[in-house]
């Protein structure tokens, strides 16, 4: 009798044949055809942080493939061809209205990797990835797939140093001379400050998304800082990667069974503890999502709760970009991202039985890298920390009512005496002609101007872009006059921004937030002892209704859309416009958006008290 492979072969010829040829093409066994698929992937996109991917994922394949075949202590599988997703480069498109597709980019590399894992029915998988939306796509399609896998950082760029002052320097050094009227020390900067290849090296949204992707379970923690130009990556990673998922395939250990309510909740701690990007808060729910939660408020970590820990419990352990002086390359040589993990764990503030890709639990996975202790220069210890409290808080009130605004505490640069801005609002429909204005009349902006950039939202951009440019020339505005302008907007901020900016306010202006109701002049106060902002004329009712009914005016005369909102000119740009869900719950797209309506403010009295903060 035939066994079920012969059988297979005789009946289906016709699919046999292509897998025949890419068996030879590869160098791969013949006879292995049928059995699981196993493979690596990779992330793309035009600029420096991924011109090392392609390198790194043709290693590890050429390593899968000397470890593939029939013998006992080999891989039985059958090897596919690499696969990459493409995405935009934050770096170069901000200021642009191409960056619109930035956040889009996380959504349309977890479409093409779910199509390429569940139509090529992977059961194993090893990732690099690189820049910050596609690692967060990529993670989420393989938490939806949910069979073995395992992630790799494609590693940062190293810094750049000034040949004048022989400081390091970054892509945000030269973001924040674009005001400068030095045009030849832009253009020094600017050739001087990104050498080599590897994605932004700071505190930013990468490194603070490779953390949080390190301590949620799905990669190896001492593969987070080395850089992407580091030898390891291609000589030592490869086989610990595939030693890895040798074992998840083997024990059947799932995405789904590493990224769970409590290992999101570790990394959002950590998050807290680097002072990390605004972002987190809305890779965390996408995230979340992918991993089978509704709602990361509901089923993860309340706002209440959140603030509690970042303003009671968790303080920020390193001195990095952007709000500090070092990169990942130092944390790197003082130890790597495990000293302050491990740190953490040791005072009580993680939860160290959660489940890793090596096998192991997060302690044991800390116990056997047997890092260093914090050396209080680059990272610092719990017990003395870099700054007291954490480095991200969300906030509510009348301009937040989704409780979804977020500030990045840890780079507030002045402000908020007695933790209070008062100020007054001067407001811009879309960043473009913030942008304009900041060119040609940076004068006209005050002490104590809050600016108020709307209709960027996941629906107004569309795609929610980040406004680093922005944030750039308002902070070095802010330097050279010593004055206090803030930026609050339902749009976003990249990791590298510092000052008081406050992003993510929902409902988003687009589809009639509060947001857009403010009126140049309104008094716009940041309350952080309320954890609220709060616009005083929108507090009287009647001014609301009234302001409100103008809006929807406005509306009903432009065929159901506010005359502000950006220009939905592709087919991609007008999915994201017809599908976005709030920021709340993570502003990706989503088929059915009434399933992911906003929940009024969500309050949890269950709040993290360490059980022993200095064990």
């Amino acid at each position: 009798m035939k066994n079920s492979k012969t059988v297979l072969i005789d009946k289906n010829p016709g699919r046999n044949a292509q897998t025949y040829g890419i068996a030879r093409e590869l160098n791969t066994d013949l006879d292995l055809i049928h059995e699981p698929s196993v493979g690596v992937i990779g992330n793309k996109g035009d600029s420096q942080c991924y011109i090392g991917v392609e390198k790194k994922v043709s290693v590890i394949h050429e390593a899968l493939r000397n470890r593939i075949g029939k013998n006992i202590d080999q891989l039985q599988m059958r090897l596919v061809q690499p696969e990459f997703t493409v995405a935009t480069s934050d770096g170069i498109r901000n200021g642009t209205k191409e960056m619109r597709y930035s956040l889009i980019g996380r959504e349309v590399t977890n479409d093409s990797i779910c199509e390429h894992l569940s139509a090529s029915g992977l059961e194993g998988t090893i990732a690099v990835v690189a820049c910050d939306k596609p690692p967060v796509g990529t993670l989420s399609a393989i938490l939806e797939h949910n069979r073995p896998a395992i992630i790799m950082s494609d590693g940062s760029i190293r810094p750049g140093i000034d040949t004048v002052t022989q400081e390091p320097i970054d892509i945000i050094t030269s973001y924040q001379l674009a005001g400068s009227d030095d045009e030849e020390l832009k253009k020094r900067i600017a050739c001087e400050a990104c050498p080599g290849y590897g994605s932004c090296g700071g505190m930013f949204t990468y490194n603070t998304m490779q953390t949080f992707i390190g301590v949620v379970g799905m990669q190896p923690l001492h593969m987070i800082s080395p850089a992407s130009e580091d030898v390891r990556r291609i000589k030592d990673f490869p086989n610990e990667l595939i030693n890895h998922l040798d074992n998840l395939i083997k024990k059947d250990i799932k995405p789904r069974d590493i990224v769970t309510r409590d290992s999101i909740r570790n990394a959002i701690i950590v998050s807290m503890a680097v002072g990390g990007s605004t972002n987190v808060m809305l890779h965390a729910p996408e995230l979340a999502r992918a991993a089978g939660y509704k709602s990361f408020v509901d089923d993860i970590m309340s706002p209440d709760e959140f603030n509690h820990l970042s303003e009671n419990i968790v303080p920020v352990v390193i001195n990095a970009r952007p709000f500090g002086e070092y990169s990942m390359v130092d944390i790197d040589a003082k130890g790597g991202i495990q000293v302050f993990v491990k740190d953490l764990l040791n005072a009580g503030l993680l939860n160290g039985e959660t489940l890793t890709c090596t096998g192991d639990t997060l302690s044991e996975q800390l116990d056997k890298l047997n890092p260093n202790l914090p050396d209080g220069k680059v990272i610092y210890p719990v017990k003395l920390p870099f700054k007291p409290t954490g480095g991200l808080r969300v906030l509510g009130g009348n301009l937040s009512p989704e409780y979804s605004a977020v500030l990045k505490l840890a780079g507030v640069e002045g402000g908020l005496e007695n933790n209070i801005f008062n100020g007054k609002a001067k407001i811009f429909d879309g960043e473009q002609s913030l942008l304009k204005s900041l060119e040609e009349s940076p004068n006209q902006f005050k002490n104590l101007d809050m600016i108020i950039v709307r209709y960027e939202g996941p629906v107004g951009g569309p795609g929610m872009p980040e406004m680093l440019d922005s944030t750039s020339r308002i902070t070095s505005l802010c330097r050279e006059r010593n004055i206090i302008v803030g930026l609050m907007t339902d749009g976003r901020f990249s990791g590298g921004s510092v000052g008081l900016v406050i992003g993510h306010v929902g409902p988003e202006a687009a589809i009639g937030g509060p947001i857009a109701l403010i009126e140049e002049g309104d008094d716009i106060i940041v309350d952080l002892n309320k954890n609220e902002i709060n616009c005083t004329q929108l507090s009287d009712l009647d001014t609301y209704n009234q302001r409100k009914d103008i809006w929807n005016e406005k509306v009903s005369e432009n065929n159901g859309f506010h005359p502000s909102v950006g220009e939905a000119d592709t087919r991609l740009l007008n999915r994201m416009r017809s599908s976005a869900v709030s920021a709340i719950f993570g502003a990706g797209m989503h088929p059915d958006r009434k399933l992911w309506i906003s929940n009024p403010r969500i309050t949890n009295n269950d709040l993290f008290i360490p059980k022993n903060k200095f064990k």
